[in-house]
């Protein structure tokens, strides 16, 4: 009769989260951005005006020069 040996499996390691501060950064960003062009999309399509700060000075654009696009 043949021995066999007792092989050990193990588990394979687990590779580390790939969810670190900087990818959650990069997805915050990306979202605030998305939220901003929907949010000036909506303000051109009502034709309400937007407020910005341009130059140290408040400034009012109107809902024909707002720019949603990217």
């Amino acid at each position: 009769m043949r021995k066999t040996s007792s092989v050990k499996r193990t588990a394979k390691a687990e590779s580390p989260k790939r969810s670190t501060a900087d990818d959650a950064h990069k997805r915050i960003v990306a979202a605030a951005g998305i939220a901003v062009r929907k949010a000036l999309k909506a303000h051109k399509a009502a034709g309400d005006s937007i407020v910005v700060w341009k130059n140290g000075k408040v400034v009012k654009v109107p809902a024909a020069k707002i720019s949603a696009s990217r």
